[in-house]
């Protein structure tokens, strides 16, 4: 077992092969150390559990595990929601923190029963119930009255959201280090569950829609999806990779908090967002498309644009890309200011007046460890900001 910590770099003896397979595999930096046989291992973004050419790899987060949590309470959730409490308990790791959380809102959904539904189904049947599908009828029984090919809607418990729940609870109870106590919870989770199917292993995950019939699988259902898409991540050149594992990118936690927070601060101010706005192009054949992370619209024009940056590689602030990146927003925009948003530690507060075209652009860094209510009220803080800019 290798134990790392986000963006701290570690020396460990290991096999040339070995080596080279954690470089491949993406989750790790790795360079040659001081001497033969030494590597020095650095984790970037991807945090949590992965094993990996026989090595298990339990990598820390540099943000605090229950800020963390409170950053999951906004990602991924639909628009226009309200972020929920992710409870993690007293677990210093994120594994089993992230277990526990899951067990925890699992029971809290399933305590008034399990959700039901209206499923389409399709079967052959001796008596008529639905409709009859006549193409399937001709081409599978011709010349047979019975039996009857038929869809109709059937009520069941065997819905995408308990699917979900019943795939993510799997998973947990395949990874290691989980205490005796949450592989319990998980079985208790299995139990409550039974009748629903099973998600085909290489399928994406059912789709399922927020309604108010199931509000209260809302946080459930948001750290199920994180589950399952931490058995995959996606390298810098886009190649899909699964894992045996579970891990978490905290690049995309950071950007869905801060646009989904600050789109919430933006509110009052009166206007709307756009989230991975895709519908503005650098040149005028539409041949290089642009998506910041976040738009800010007024009466249908821009009047803010916003990207999240998690990661940079000096620690000295923003990377050159990014600011020709921002430059260009705002140029296609025809905005004034544009706005970058890092962690602290990872760069500071910078302002940058690009010559020759009147273009300011502001880096600004959010305190990660500091308590929630301080966290938002710097995020309202970039929000005065960005309806000033205009």
């Amino acid at each position: 077992m290798i134990r790392l910590r986000e963006g701290e770099p570690a020396e460990h003896e290991l096999p040339a092969a070995t080596a080279a397979a954690l470089a491949t595999s993406g989750i790790v930096k790795v360079t040659p150390g001081p001497r033969p046989g030494l590597w020095r291992l650095v984790a970037h973004r991807l945090v949590g559990a992965a094993r990996v050419a026989g090595v298990e790899l339990r990598i820390a987060p540099k943000t605090p595990v229950d800020r963390l949590f409170f950053l999951l309470g906004y990602a991924r959730r639909p628009h226009g929601s309200r972020p929920e409490q992710v409870e993690a308990g007293e677990r210093p790791e994120l594994l089993p923190a992230l277990a526990h959380a899951f067990v925890r809102a699992a029971d809290r959904a399933l305590q008034q029963g399990v959700l039901q539904g209206y499923r389409e189904a399709e079967e052959a049947l001796p008596v008529v119930r639905g409709r009859i599908r006549l193409a399937d009828q001709v081409r599978r029984r011709y010349g047979f009255p019975l039996p009857v090919e038929v869809s109709y809607d059937d009520h069941t418990v065997d819905i995408a959201e308990n699917r979900l729940l019943r795939a993510a609870a799997e998973r947990l109870l395949r990874l290691p280090g989980l205490p005796a106590v949450t592989r319990t919870g998980l079985h208790h989770v299995l139990a409550r569950l039974a009748g629903v199917g099973r998600i085909t292993p290489g399928q994406p995950p059912p789709a399922w829609r927020p309604t108010r019939l199931n509000a209260r699988y809302h946080v459930a259902l948001g750290l199920a999806e994180l589950v399952l898409r931490g058995a995959s991540y996606e390298l810098d050149d886009g190649t899909r990779l699964r894992v045996d594992g579970l891990l978490v990118d905290m690049a995309i936690v950071f950007e869905d908090f801060v646009s989904i927070a600050l789109a919430e601060a933006l509110r009052p101010h009166g206007g709307y967002p756009k989230f991975q706005d895709r519908a503005h192009h650098l040149d005028h054949g539409r041949r290089v498309p642009l998506r910041p992370d976040l738009v800010w619209y007024r009466d249908a024009t821009p009047v803010g644009v916003v990207d999240a940056k998690y990661k940079v590689e000096d620690g000295a602030g923003v990377a050159n890309a990014d600011l020709y990146q921002m430059l260009a927003y705002c140029t296609v925009l025809g905005l004034p200011r544009g706005h970058l948003v890092c962690v602290r530690g990872d760069g500071e507060p910078q302002r940058y007046a690009v010559r020759g075209c009147g273009v300011e652009i502001v880096q600004h860094a959010l305190d990660l460890a500091v308590p929630p209510d301080d966290l938002l009220a710097q995020v309202r803080e970039i929000a005065s900001q960005v309806v000033a800019g205009r």
